[in-house]
């Protein structure tokens, strides 16, 4: 039952549009990125710089201040939560 539900999660995360960013600042501490983003239409945001919950603090090795990634958003349990990132190209 467990690997179902982490298989219907995965499948639903990287259902959503990735989103164009640009990393502000790195929490590791408080398993927290800020990115300024553009449209978030699934979510019905406008474009922002905002601080984003991470669902997984291994994601956040991956990128530093002023990098250009592109990322997936959801929100969970009410948060606003990366659930990937990736570097732009």
């Amino acid at each position: 039952m467990t690997a179902l539900l982490l298989t219907v999660v995965t499948t639903l995360a990287s259902a959503q549009p990735l989103i164009d960013g640009e990393v502000r600042k790195v929490d590791a501490a408080q398993n927290k990125i800020t990115l300024k983003h553009g449209e978030i239409k699934h979510l019905d945001m406008p474009p922002m710089s905002m601080v984003f919950q991470v669902k997984d603090p291994a994601l956040l090795a991956r990128v530093k201040v002023g990098d250009k990634v592109r990322f997936g958003v959801d929100r969970i349990d009410g948060v606003y939560t990366v659930t990937a990132i990736e570097s732009a190209r």
